[in-house]
């Protein structure tokens, strides 16, 4: 099993869902980035989900876009995400660790290349953000090979069709997209039938589900499990704290902390 798997039981034991945080690997430098992941994890995340620089992001709206920036104007590669990984496992040996990326840091190094890499920095899974879930089977042999558990995005106005693929090919969790458009911690409306396609995806035998943009907020947290997701990922509102904060790395940490105790005391049932 892999640390996805273990996680969600654990935490339905103790009647908790899942908090997990997103910020872009190597924002604002590399030793910075490390102490807030640091942050993160202890003030109570349970997961994390992360992201590579990118010069084109598909689904990140302007806070994120400005993470990427920051990382790539200051020479942070792909290599040297994977040396701050492997930096993070190798002080949290049990904490699950997912990517979010785009395709095109896959084919450009192969397949076969870039989930033998994750394997070594011990990721646990992957989601590729411009791939649909149809169009997966190139990346999936590659993944499996590596023990890489790929994850896909349901998003708000998907067909009966889409949500069984998704069910059955999703590893680890399931993204729920709360609305249409790209992260940001101000838009927060949410599409109107999350709660009719987290039936259905539960029906289907999908991964524990994951609930996802615009969350900014503890009530938030506390309506997407009331509707029966399994937890709930923010990423704008967290590098927002870091954009806010570049030139105070003690405040930055302290008000991250704080964010991330909230959000997880949210997730108690």
């Amino acid at each position: 099993m892999s640390r996805f798997d273990t996680l969600f039981p654990q935490l339905k034991a103790k009647n908790e869902g899942a908090f997990v945080p997103f910020v872009t690997l190597c924002d604002p430098d590399f030793d910075r980035s490390f102490e807030i992941i640091e942050t993160l994890i202890e003030n109570g995340a349970d997961a994390l989900e992360l992201g590579f620089p990118f010069s084109d992001p598909l689904l990140d709206g302007p806070v994120i876009q400005a993470a990427n920036k920051r990382a790539l104007d200051g020479g942070f590669s792909t290599d040297a995400c994977f040396e701050l990984l492997a930096k993070v496992r190798a002080k949290y040996p049990t904490i699950p660790i997912g990517l979010l990326l785009c395709a095109n840091l896959i084919y450009v190094p192969t397949a076969d290349v870039f989930f033998a890499r994750c394997q070594q920095a011990g990721v646990d899974a992957v989601l590729v953000a411009d791939v649909p879930v149809a169009y997966s089977d190139e990346f999936s042999e590659s993944a499996k090979k590596y023990g890489i558990q790929l994850v896909f995005i349901c998003p708000p106005n998907a067909d009966t069709d889409t949500i069984k693929q998704i069910a059955t090919k999703t590893e680890g969790y399931t993204y729920l997209v709360s609305r249409a458009g790209v992260t940001s911690a101000e838009n927060q409306s949410h599409a109107v039938n999350l709660d009719n396609l987290i039936v259905q995806l539960k029906q289907a035998n999908a991964a524990p589900i994951l609930q996802g943009f615009g969350i900014a907020e503890p009530q938030q947290v506390k309506q997407a499990l009331a509707m029966g997701a399994d937890g709930a990922i923010s990423g704008s509102a967290i590098v927002k704290i870091i954009e806010r904060n570049l030139d105070n790395q003690e405040k930055l940490l302290a008000e991250l902390g704080e964010f991330v105790k909230n959000m997880k005391k949210a997730t108690a049932c």
